[in-house]
């Protein structure tokens, strides 16, 4: 099971065309900033994601993903080559 940084479903884009949710979903909302890549959805299905935004709304701040290609077992064999 892969640990996320925030939960959120990956198949729920709003009028953006980015998927959505909202800060309070994460685990360290200090992680959640503009451009840094996390690792979104929930254990059984999770994706590494770009944060495009974070939003300020009434019911709270929306954060706005989007979807890397690929899956995280390629994103880890690709950080286990950085030192070589």
């Amino acid at each position: 099971m892969t640990r996320v940084d925030i939960a959120a479903d990956l198949n729920s884009e709003d009028e953006t065309g980015f998927v959505w949710t909202f800060l309070d979903e994460a685990d360290d909302p200090s992680l959640i900033r503009q451009r840094q890549l996390v690792v979104a959805g929930s254990g059984s299905t999770s994706a590494v994601c770009e944060v495009i935004d974070l939003e300020e709304r009434p019911a709270g701040t929306v954060v706005h993903l989007r979807v890397l290609p690929g899956t995280i077992e390629q994103y880890r064999r690709l950080l286990s080559r950085v030192g070589d």
